[in-house]
């Protein structure tokens, strides 16, 4: 028989939190539980400095929901990291960042960027991390975007990574890419409310709690503008540079070059812009039609010094493969559209990046 939502809260309330002297429900530190037959996730979100002190109640709650009958395996995240990241002084000259960690087994780290919502980042990293595992590179995708995960749905991914010793996660893998995401922890319609330092806490776990293994790229989908998780990962992450996305539009060029100007301050390298939604071609009659412009990140990227790696057309058939789980470039590996992708993936591959 499988075990209940309110037997494992009840479980798991019959451990302390030693700051409140609640049950750890009570006190309102686990969240996004889920039930998965005899699989049983949690997330225990603490403030960031009790993190290596409430190490010890994440192992005694782990083994608490284990002791119950039903019960085949068990995950608890701890959403806490030694200390919050600090935003870098925007007045001053920028310092070297402290405490970069490599990933273990990781050759490279590339940051996919956007200083906009909206213009297509997440399905450029999916398709260019598909596209690279075509070009026959071992491939990793994190999905960063904590508040909107939508790559477990673009890459077909619909099951749970499990976490056989309760610390490591097991990431899971579609078209040859090793994919992780909160959205693989959660119910699909289920909010994450997290503030700044449980979004932070929770990044440096997915990078360096999940076993990634022998990667030659990892690309990691970060969330839209210039935040906490995009200065953790420029402060905490040894990454070997970010692309940023853009539709050619002026007021998505005005977000990407904040973008840029972000990562200057932050030291990480910004290795080019790609255009997204850069022309729309008529199914029907065959008319080219610029429905949000066309070349401004072009442009842009020839303004600030930067290398331009490409343009993806307006096209339907990218939206309904990435809608499907297949990217256009597994779905139609032949196509124009695959073609835009996996040139600019042989881009990166010349340069170094992977």
């Amino acid at each position: 028989m499988s075990v209940t939502r309110e037997a494992v809260l009840a479980a798991l309330d019959t451990i302390i939190d030693p700051a409140s002297g609640k049950g750890i429900v009570s006190a309102d530190i686990v969240r996004a539980l889920n039930i998965d037959g005899g699989t049983v996730r949690f997330v225990m979100e603490v403030a960031p400095e009790r993190g290596q002190a409430m190490e010890p109640v994440r192992q005694q709650a782990v083994a608490k929901v284990q002791a119950l009958t039903g019960i085949a395996s068990v995950s608890a995240v701890l959403t806490a990291h030694s200390a919050p990241a600090a935003p870098p002084n925007l007045g001053a000259k920028k310092a070297a960042p402290q405490g970069k960690q490599k990933v273990a087994g990781v050759k490279h780290i590339v940051a996919i960027a956007s200083g906009k919502g909206g213009v297509g980042k997440s399905t450029v990293s999916a398709n260019l991390a598909v596209a690279l595992a075509a070009e026959g590179k071992k491939v990793g995708l994190l999905d960063a975007d904590i508040y909107g995960p939508s790559q477990p749905r673009m890459l077909g991914i619909s099951g749970k990574p499990a976490s056989p010793d309760g610390k490591m996660i097991v990431p899971l893998q579609n078209h040859g890419v090793t994919m992780m995401s909160i959205g693989l922890m959660i119910e699909g319609d289920e909010a994450v409310v997290w503030r700044g330092p449980m979004l932070m806490g929770a990044l440096q776990q997915m990078l360096q709690q999940v076993q990634w293994g022998e990667l030659d790229i990892l690309l990691i989908d970060l969330p839209p503008g210039t935040g906490d998780v995009q200065i953790t990962l420029a402060q905490k992450a040894e990454v070997d540079g970010a692309i940023l996305v853009s539709t050619p539009q002026d007021v998505a060029l005005i977000d990407a070059r904040k973008a840029h100007s972000m990562f200057q301050k932050t030291g990480t390298k910004v290795i080019g812009m790609i255009e997204n939604m850069s022309t729309h071609i008529c199914r029907n009659c065959g008319h080219e039609e610029h429905i949000f412009g066309h070349g401004g990140a072009k442009a842009d990227a020839e303004r600030l010094g930067l290398p331009f790696l490409g343009d993806i057309p307006l096209d339907l058939d990218i939206r309904l493969a990435s809608d499907a789980g297949t990217p256009v470039v597994a779905a139609a590996p032949d196509s124009k559209q695959a073609a835009a992708f996996r040139r600019i993936a042989q881009g990166l591959i010349r340069d170094g990046f992977a």
